[in-house]
């Protein structure tokens, strides 16, 4: 899994996601259909999302959504971004993600929800 920082205070919201974000974190996972680490990367961030009180796991069909997937840079499929409370890109992963990298970034997001940076 490549991890990448922060994507300039980008922040997404419930237009762009499609669906209400987390009240402190949110997984976007980018899949197309004939992804099978995709399906991996669903049960994982499904998982984890479940074990987190206010986080939830939304995933972007990413042919349907091509605006969004130019906009952000998404390359390949899976692609996970890990949003805080406020909607702001906080990590970026590409590839199945681990289950153990999700749940250490999802704290970085709570974290800097919490602090505001």
């Amino acid at each position: 899994m490549r991890v990448r920082g922060r994507d300039d205070g980008r922040r997404l919201g419930t237009a762009e996601l499609g669906a209400e974000p987390g009240e402190r974190a949110t997984l976007v996972q980018f899949s197309s259909a004939f992804c099978a680490p995709c399906r991996a990367t669903r049960r994982v961030l499904n998982e984890v999302a479940g074990m987190v009180p206010g986080v939830t796991h939304v995933e972007i069909d990413a042919e349907a959504h091509l605006d969004l997937v130019r906009e952000l840079e998404i390359l390949k499929t899976p692609t996970v971004l890990v949003l805080d409370a406020d909607g702001r890109v906080v990590r970026r992963a590409a590839g199945q993600p681990r289950r153990a990298d999700v749940i250490a970034a999802l704290g970085e997001a709570v974290r800097a929800g919490r602090t505001g940076q």
